[in-house]
This record gives C-alpha cells, sequence and structure tokens, in this order.
C-alpha cells in the first residue's frame, strides 16, 4: 500500500483564501496528499497569500526564509506559493527564493495536479493566468469527508471597481459569476457533508449575476433558491458594495427566513472629499441612506464594516468624518486599517499621511469601534437566541457556536454535538463572545 504524501496549506488573509485552500486540498488529494498541520511531516507546503495587508509579500518572503532549513533536511519536499501574492509577484518570486518549486495564481489552481507532476520531474512551475476555462467545474466532486457546520462558498470573484488603494482587481482579475446551477449543486453537496450554514463569498458578493434557467440571476434570487435547499439552516454573504445593494437584495433581508440578520458593508471613510479619492463612488450620505434603507427593512440587522484611516491627504477634519459615522451607524464589528502603498495602484503615487498620525488615528478609531461592539453585546444579555454549536469549548461540557448575529456564544451543554441548534438566553457579554444558558 503506497504511503500518502503530506501537504501542509498556511492560508492568510480573507475567507476566499480560506474557501480556495481547501478545494486547493481537494485537487492535490487527486495526486495523493493528505493534510497536516504540522510543515515538518510534510512533503508539500503551500502558502496560500493574501495581498491586502501592509507589507504582504515581504512577509511571505519571511515566512519562506523559515523553511529553508527543512528543505536542506529534505532536498524532496516541494515549496509553492498561491493566491494574489503569487499573482502580484509571479516570476519575482522564482527569482528570489530558489528554493519555491511553484508559484500559482488564485485564478489556476484547478491545474495543480499537472504542477505537482511538473515539479515532481525538477522542472519549477509557474501559472499566474487567467484561464478561460471555469477552475470550480475543473474541480470535478470526489468522495469527501464530512464538513463542519459552518463553511464558505465562493460565488463570484474578481472586481470592476478600481478602488484607488487595492490590487484585487489585478490579482483576482474581472468580475466573473459562477452558474447559478453548479452553486447550487456544490451548496447540497456540503448540506450532504453536514453543513448547516453557508456564507457565500465574493470580493463584491452582491454584484454577483450568474447564468439561471431563465437568465441572469441576482444574488437575492440565488439566495432564495438556496432557502428551499433541505437541511440548509443559515445563509450569509461577504464582502459587498455599497453601490450593488440592490432593492431586491433589501427585501430578502426583511422576508428569506434562512437570511441571518446580518451584513458586513465597507465604507472605508466618511470624508465624501476622500472617498472620492478613493474612486469609491459613493458618498457618505448614500451610504447612510442606505443604512437607513437595510435598518427599515430588517430593523435588528447587525452591520460590520471596513475603515482605512491616514489614506493619502487625509485630514484631522476628514478622520472626524469617520468617526462621526461610526457614531451614526453603531458596528457590532469593523475591520481597521492603517493606509499602506499598494504598488500599481493610484492611491501609491501620492503624498501619504505621516506614520505617527495613523497610528494615532488607528488608536482612536479602533477605541470607538471596541466601545460599540461592547454595547451591542451587552445588549443581547437576557435575549433569547438561536445558536448553531459549531466545536467544543475550552472546558468540559461546554460548547461553542455562532448566534444569527455572528457572536460567538458558549454554552454549557454537554449533550450537544456540532451541527446541533439550540435556543440559548444569553446571561454574560465577556470581551469577544457571549456566555449563555440553553433554554
Amino acid at each position: 500500500m503506497t504511503t500518502p504524501k503530506k501537504l501542509f496549506i498556511k492560508t492568510y488573509g480573507c475567507q476566499m483564501n480560506v474557501y480556495d485552500s481547501e478545494r486547493m486540498s481537494e485537487a492535490l488529494g487527486g495526486q495523493g496528499y493528505v493534510a497536516t498541520d504540522r510543515p515538518e511531516d510534510a512533503d508539500m507546503i503551500l502558502l496560500n497569500t493574501c495581498h491586502i495587508r501592509e507589507r504582504a509579500a515581504e512577509k511571505v518572503y519571511s515566512e519562506l526564509g523559515r523553511y529553508r532549513d527543512l528543505k536542506e533536511a529534505n532536498p524532496d519536499l516541494k515549496i509553492g506559493v498561491a493566491g494574489c501574492v503569487a499573482q502580484a509577484e509571479g516570476a519575482e518570486i522564482m527569482r528570489r527564493q530558489p528554493l519555491v518549486d511553484l508559484v500559482v495564481g488564485p485564478q489556476s489552481y484547478h491545474r495543480l495536479p499537472q504542477m505537482e507532476a511538473q515539479i515532481r520531474t525538477g522542472v519549477r512551475a509557474i501559472d499566474t493566468d487567467f484561464p478561460e476555462e471555469d477552475k470550480f467545474e475543473a474541480l470535478k466532486a470526489r468522495p469527501k469527508a464530512r464538513r463542519a457546520p459552518a463553511a464558505f462558498l465562493t460565488v463570484q470573484e474578481g472586481c470592476d471597481k478600481f478602488c484607488a488603494f487595492c490590487v484585487v482587481p489585478y490579482t483576482r482579475g474581472a468580475e466573473v459569476s459562477r452558474p447559478a446551477d453548479r452553486i447550487l449543486t456544490e451548496a447540497r453537496e456540503l448540506v450532504d457533508r453536514g453543513v448547516r450554514e453557508l456564507t457565500l463569498l465574493g470580493q463584491n458578493v452582491n454584484a454577483y449575476h450568474g447564468a439561471g434557467p431563465d437568465g441572469d440571476w441576482t444574488l437575492a434570487r440565488l439566495i432564495w433558491a438556496l432557502n428551499d435547499v433541505d437541511g440548509l439552516e443559515r445563509i450569509r454573504f461577504t464582502t459587498s458594495h455599497p453601490n450593488d445593494m440592490t432593492e431586491d437584495l433589501i427585501d430578502a433581508h426583511a422576508t428569506c427566513p434562512k437570511l441571518m440578520p446580518y451584513l458586513h458593508l465597507p465604507v472605508q471613510s466618511g470624508s465624501d472629499k476622500i472617498l472620492k479619492r478613493m474612486n469609491r463612488s459613493h458618498t457618505a450620505d448614500s451610504y447612510l441612506k442606505l443604512i437607513d434603507r437595510l435598518r427599515a427593512a430588517r430593523p435588528d440587522i447587525l452591520m460590520s464594516g471596513d475603515f482605512i484611516v491616514g489614506f493619502p491627504e487625509e485630514t484631522e477634519e476628514d478622520f472626524q468624518a469617520t468617526l462621526d459615522l461610526i457614531e451614526t451607524v453603531g458596528y457590532g464589528y469593523a475591520y481597521t486599517f492603517k493606509y499602506s502603498t499598494r504598488p500599481g495602484t493610484p492611491a501609491a503615487e501620492r503624498a501619504q499621511v505621516d506614520e505617527d498620525v495613523k497610528d494615532e488615528r488607528l488608536k482612536r478609531i479602533q477605541a470607538l469601534i471596541t466601545r460599540q461592539q461592547q454595547e451591542i453585546q451587552q445588549s443581547m444579555v437576557g435575549r433569547d437566541l438561536t445558536v448553531l454549536f459549531e466545536k467544543p469549548g475550552r472546558f468540559e461540557g461546554q460548547m461553542g457556536g455562532k448566534s444569527e448575529y455572528l457572536h460567538a456564544v458558549h454554552v454549557d451543554a454537554p449533550q450537544a454535538k456540532p451541527g446541533d441548534m439550540a435556543r440559548v438566553r444569553i446571561v454574560e457579554s465577556v470581551r469577544n463572545s457571549l456566555k449563555g444558558v440553553l433554554i
């Protein structure tokens, strides 16, 4: 019996990279690989990279340097770089790091089996094309193990918005939506494997316009079709752009039983001047009016967002406008970032804000977001929520899961198992989670 080869994947960045890593693991499973969580045991190491965070490429090179001793100890070890840094850096990774055997962009990971066969012959492989074939369709289903109760499902990729700070249009390509029937098939397969909650993924997920049996479907139409999938209990989607929040999608938040009362809707800044310089194509006022429409449709909806501080030319007045917008909306969660340049993007060529100023503004915005998060968590105390249990907690007999609002909830429930759903009364709010008791 052939000893299986071991695959270690380190995933950086967004939920879509988590989904991509799962699919890469499945693709290489056909070549005899099984997953390991120890790079020391691996026959192949893959870094699935993200280009959004500051100094993303340098962090990848630093991580690769840590594997030099492993490569020297095991010359047969294969090392690959995948994802958005791979797409952006391409051959430069091969030049700077001779220990790298393959580089594959996010649109080409279905070609990993052929690339793996090539590097086993001693020939390095690179593929950063935007191939015409459907990578999702190319990865035909194989017998798969049972899944965790919550899973990601990519429905749309790429971006046509060209925000001045962002590399996604260059690393992920133009907006492309998967056909509705293929998404529904994958969703049913995931439910058959134990999934009860799906988060639909896309760089601009609410721009989804996939081919359906009767013409292009919107994201709302797709959500309603998923609502009819037996065994699927919850639907979420991320990440959305304010300009693509259509009326039928707002209405779905009001009327679709399985669509959860949570929405991640990045705005990035509360200053119209900065929004224009970011090429966001909306204003602070139009964003706030959209929030009003969403809350009219679903009054209890919990909002989360993204914010960039220290964007080129941001003044104290511009930053204060962002704080004012946050105060107005009231976010349950938010992701905050200092602006950092991305080579090739328009904002990289502009006059930059001093790093000390960025640091000070980041602390202030994070303090405000933390206060709002804690206030909203505290408002959950005394409420009865439905929790989808995902895994055992830290203590014996404890289970952890997520509420409708995506809050982490821990409950003493020794009889419960992953995939169970239960009504829970919230009795305490702690730093980043809630404590509940079974009703």
